[in-house]
């Protein structure tokens, strides 16, 4: 209902600022025909405000009182009023209990925990995130520890088992020990299947990682959040405090954000419920944390892949190279959050930085050498031949290059690329002449051809000279004794 500091406001606007009904409208966040409608009157009069009665009226408080003292149906109260002499409706009897009936609470007993004896984890989500060129939904790992309220984030990119056991192990190592128990929703990472009136299924992953750290796992009831209720808060707390608002260039960077946050802001704030900040909680529970194993688990998880004939295989839409002599093979995957390796049977193959970009291709150099290897030998083998072809005496002069070089295949393709320039009759008998003067070398065989191809000039005629004071020239006769001492000596 529009009120008389409205109808102040619209003639403000409209006959001191001119504005027009819809910019009114805007302004005020009003209809814009009510605004048309008040600019139109001189005066403010309020609506007379009509009450209307009901049958159901005079019933009212019988109801109230009837559904205080228990839970009665809507047809329950329909007959104890008509008993009283109500002659209206069912339906207007069923509208009022539905709109007056007090709200069920579900009641929940408040969990306490001893320090060290649990923690509670769960994954959330939060928008996408930028990776590379690539967009992708944005997870991050919660763990809190029940008493203290100490809490450990970690984001990812995928919620799959390796990631699942890795955070896991980046929280023992943030807290230094293990809780004695860890209370999980039921999500297929920890929990198979649930059956009423029976135990839970376990991931037996789930079973051999909490065996190896020595933890039990607690499972919630189905549909029972409550019992996991520090850590749902926690979650909703990273949302609120530290991701709302929080511009995320790229995933790389906010990691090292939520460690900060959590040593700045999350682990040292007055907890609402303890009153206390978790790192001063901490301290009576961190000692009494299970100590860390010797080795950390194989967080890995192994699959099948098949490799294509470029030797690849393929996760989330990125192709990895293996070795080329592995093209087509059955081999074995194994996959960590940060890295992949890559097996046939026991032996590690290949080794690769996992990628969450999507589509790319990534290649190893020393994967395709056995291929390229493959291939020059074949086309050294194809150009042996041809150079056997050159001439009879082909094969002993291949067994002198040998005798005399240390890579004669690098001089047969040279002498090879010869006979196609000079053709092969001139390189066989440039061969043959190689052998008279021992020459055994590509280069040999090129100046000979070069030698031979070259154009001479014919001979000129000699001419003797007519002059006379050239040929009566007087030489003196040499000296020779000096040989004679040379002699001597």
């Amino acid at each position: 209902m529009i009120t008389y500091e409205n109808v102040i406001m619209i003639k403000k606007y409209a006959e001191e600022e001119g504005l027009t009904a819809s910019q009114i409208s805007k302004e005020l966040n009003i209809d814009y025909r009510t605004v048309a409608k008040w600019m139109k009157k001189n005066q403010y009069s309020p609506r007379k405000s009509s009450i209307r009665t009901s049958k159901l009226d005079s019933f009212k408080d019988m109801i109230t009182g009837l559904l205080d003292r228990h839970p009665y149906t809507a047809t329950q109260i329909y007959q104890k009023i008509k008993e009283e002499g109500f002659n209206g409706g069912y339906s207007i009897v069923k509208s009022y209990v539905r709109k007056v009936r007090p709200k069920k609470v579900k009641p929940f007993l408040k969990l306490s925990f001893t320090p060290a004896e649990c923690a509670q984890v769960d994954w959330g989500t939060y928008k996408t995130v930028n990776v590379g060129n690539t967009n992708r939904r944005l997870s991050f790992f919660v763990m809190v520890l029940c008493y203290s309220r100490m809490m450990y984030v970690e984001f990812t990119v995928l919620q799959t088992m390796e990631h699942f056991l890795s955070c896991h192990q980046n929280a023992f190592q943030f807290f230094g020990g293990v809780p004695q128990k860890i209370m999980v929703d039921n999500l297929k990472s920890a929990v198979l299947s649930r059956i009423t009136g029976s135990d839970p299924v376990y991931n037996p992953r789930y079973i051999d990682f909490s065996n190896h750290y020595g933890f039990k796992i607690v499972a919630c009831g189905v549909g029972k959040g409550n019992e996991k209720g520090r850590v749902e808060n926690a979650v909703g707390y990273v949302k609120k405090n530290f991701l709302s608002g929080l511009d995320i260039p790229n995933f790389s960077t906010i990691n090292p954000e939520v460690m900060n946050w959590l040593k700045t802001i999350a682990n040292v704030r007055i907890h609402g419920e303890t009153r206390k900040k978790p790192v001063e909680l901490f301290k009576e529970e961190q000692g009494l944390l299970y100590s860390l194993p010797k080795y950390p688990y194989d967080v890995g998880t192994v699959s099948s892949a098949r490799a294509t004939n470029q030797f690849r295989i393929t996760l989330d839409t990125n192709s990895y190279s293996v070795p080329a002599e592995y093209s087509g093979a059955a081999l074995t995957l194994k996959k960590y959050p940060e890295r992949l390796c890559v097996y046939d049977e026991e032996k590690l193959i290949a080794r690769h930085i996992r990628s969450y970009e999507r589509n790319r291709d990534f290649e190893d150099p020393d994967h395709p050498k056995e291929l390229l290897n493959q291939r020059k030998k074949a086309r050294d083998q194809k150009i042996f031949k041809r150079f056997l072809t050159l001439s009879p005496r082909a094969l002993d002069y291949y067994n002198e290059l040998a005798k005399r070089r240390m890579n004669p295949h690098h001089h047969i393709r040279k002498i090879v690329g010869l006979s196609e320039i000079y053709s092969a009759e001139k390189v066989a008998r440039a061969m043959e002449d190689a052998f008279t003067f021992h020459a055994f070398s590509s280069e040999y065989i090129a100046n000979i051809l070069e030698q031979r191809n070259r154009e001479w000039n014919e001979p000129s005629a000699l001419h003797i000279t007519r002059r006379e004071d050239l040929l009566d020239l007087e030489i003196e006769r040499p000296d020779i004794s000096i040989y004679d001492s040379q002699l001597s000596k």
